[in-house]
């Protein structure tokens, strides 16, 4: 089965049915942007950004699409199956990807790929571009997130945005890791901006769980404030 999902064909069809998916739910979604001017000024500038929302609201991800199609962005993306037809929905939109996911122990050559996505993930925000991250994909844990931004907002210098998204009527599965959400198209839809954030410099890795911790909260509480916004049921 892993063999037949990685096949070209396979990621080809998977890939363009998610991106024109995606583009429905962009052009036919009532979008509503809340503290939307928080962003204004890195998206008016030269400077780089990053910007994180949760796994799970994937099939909502071009909802900021207005924003960040003002800057040069890419979307920080799992090597697996799955990562490999989200990396061609997106490029339908115009969005590039930097293809990187976390190494599990003892596992040597994820790892050098893994260095090698954050060298080439920090290179590109510290040169203005935008980068924009599901933190706690591809495996999870669901609504957590990962060192890997942090240390990619440490190592840059540049702020970092959180997205709330959600939309009505929508499905969301109670079954995946992520509680994946797919809207329907002609209904409402809220992106919901905190920021912009920032890593010290100098920030060991004590502060980076305490950062961990804190934003999860915040971008949680984001996700919940947009899902009100468009009465989504709890």
């Amino acid at each position: 089965m892993k063999a037949f999902l990685r096949s070209d064909g396979v990621q080809a069809v998977l890939g363009w049915l998610l991106g024109t998916y995606m583009r429905l739910i962009l052009k036919s979604v009532r979008w509503r942007h809340e503290n939307v001017d928080c962003v204004e000024p890195v998206l008016a500038g030269s400077s780089g950004a990053i910007a994180l929302f949760w796994h799970g609201r994937i099939p909502l991800g071009l909802a900021p699409t207005p924003q960040w199609g003002r800057k040069r962005t890419k979307c920080l993306i799992s090597p697996s199956a799955d990562g490999e037809f989200i990396a061609r929905a997106l490029a339908m939109s115009g969005f590039g990807a930097i293809r990187a996911s976390s190494a599990k122990p003892g596992d040597a050559a994820k790892a050098r790929q893994a260095v090698g996505a954050i060298r080439e993930a920090v290179a590109w925000v510290k040169g203005g571009g935008a980068l924009v991250v599901s933190p706690d994909g591809p495996r999870g844990p669901n609504e957590v997130i990962a060192a890997g931004s942090l240390q990619i907002a440490r190592r840059s210098g540049q702020p970092v945005f959180l997205m709330g998204i959600a939309a009505h009527p929508a499905w969301q599965s109670r079954k995946s890791w992520d509680r994946v959400m797919f809207a329907a198209p002609f209904g409402r839809g809220a992106v919901v901006w905190e920021g912009p954030l920032q890593v010290p410099s100098d920030a060991d890795d004590a502060l980076i769980e305490t950062l961990i911790a804190d934003w999860s909260a915040r971008l949680s509480a984001a996700t919940r404030q947009a899902e009100a916004l468009v009465g989504q049921p709890e």
